[in-house]
């Protein structure tokens, strides 16, 4: 039998390459002589291009790029298999983690780097970009990286503005006369798990802005910046996208990305699997793990074992689910989408701290358990048949 590895991270313990490889080290325990495949996952946040690169075969390229605050930060991206694709998280260049929280800069804080970074995937001449876009320090609309690509951004006297949301209020004019000619010759695809407007009370200010550091002032005044940008840009564009379902991801980076590149936003469970042809694994697979950190009613909401399971079922493959922590209450939905067994990890009640040190020695010995239990049914089925 071939059994397809295809977790998410295990967030705070195991990266999904890590998760991966404890699954079917035990896979292989309680069953042995069966065949493992490793396809660790991801859903468009952290780890979504490593797992890229290592599912396709490509390469990690470093170029320096500008933080959140302007300062010179060294960022990875990678080139993917085919040699034409480039994946990207603008975490990399833009994330909050990269801002010490003493000096967090709500109004002044630019996701430049991204677009710098997406310059750097041109030069070898990729023709499709893929990029999440979780994790932002910044709420400017995405003009910050449309500026690092050729965009200007100019107040009444035609100045260009400051870095940052705050001064998007003074906006007067887009110019996209300088944006790289390149773009218009390549594909890209958003990673984007959020439904947010670009404004309003569910907006990239409102709802996205406090946990940057934002005060309820500084929220208001991102806010004016974000509805004057989605003003001009009207104007430039002849259509208002502020309300297009995930505009507002990323400090409304999706807003800038969908408007003024054509980008399309994607789940980013499902961007992941297509681009590592998860598919294509399932023919002939006759079991599917796959696991995550916690599995509860969230899961259901489209996180990314609940697509994996979803996608094994269209196939015929059952699915059991090995998570760190399980919520019975999402057991009887999942069961509907083909999955076979829900199973945590921890072997009892402990402490976080345990269960996060000892997250690949329980994850192993719950996927022995899980085989062990497989083969043994399918012996019973083959006894019972001759009595």
């Amino acid at each position: 039998m071939r059994v397809v590895i295809a977790p998410d991270s295990f967030k705070g313990s195991l990266t999904a390459e890590e998760a991966a490889a404890a699954m079917a080290a035990g896979a292989r325990e309680g069953w042995p002589g069966i065949e493992t495949v490793e396809l660790p996952l991801a859903d468009g946040g952290e780890g979504t291009v490593a797992v890229l690169v290592r599912a396709t075969g490509g390469r990690w390229l470093r170029c320096r790029v500008s933080d959140p605050l302007g300062r010179p930060v060294e960022a990875a991206w990678g080139l993917l298999g085919d040699g034409e694709t480039a994946a990207i998280e603008m975490a990399a260049a833009s994330g909050l983690t990269l801002v010490e929280p003493s000096r967090r800069d709500p109004l002044a804080a630019s996701p430049r780097g991204t677009g710098q970074l997406i310059r750097a995937a041109l030069d070898p001449g990729c023709r499709r970009l893929l990029v999440a876009i979780g994790g932002s320090a910044t709420t400017d609309g995405g003009t910050g990286m449309l500026a690092a690509l050729g965009a200007r951004f100019l107040d009444e006297a035609g100045r260009p503005l400051p870095p940052g949301g705050g001064p998007l209020a003074r906006l007067a004019r887009i110019d996209l006369g300088g944006l790289d000619p390149r773009l218009r010759h390549v594909r890209i695809e958003v990673a984007c798990d959020v439904d947010n407007p670009l404004t309003g009370p569910r907006g990239a200010a409102a709802v996205y802005a406090p946990q940057k550091g934002a005060t309820p002032e500084m929220v208001e005044q991102l806010e004016a910046g974000l509805q004057r940008l989605a003003d001009v840009a009207a104007a430039v564009l002849g259509r208002d996208l502020r309300e297009e379902p995930g505009a507002g991801a990323a400090g409304g980076l999706g807003f800038g990305l969908l408007a003024f590149l054509g980008a399309r936003l994607r789940p980013g469970a499902e961007l992941v699997m297509d681009a590592v042809g998860f598919d294509g694994y399932l023919d002939g697979a006759g079991l599917v793990l796959t696991g995550e950190g916690r599995t509860d009613r969230q899961t259901l909401a489209g996180k990314l074992v609940a697509r994996v399971a979803r996608r094994a079922q269209a196939h015929g493959v059952p699915v059991v689910v090995i998570s760190g922590a399980v919520d019975p209450a999402a057991v009887p939905d999942l069961q509907r989408l083909g999955v076979a067994a829900l199973l945590a990890a921890t072997p009892g009640p402990m402490a976080e701290a345990d269960a996060l040190r000892d997250a690949a020695a329980n994850l192993r010995r719950t996927a022995a358990t899980a085989l062990a239990l497989l083969r043994l049914g399918g012996r019973l089925a083959v006894a019972s048949s001759f009595t």
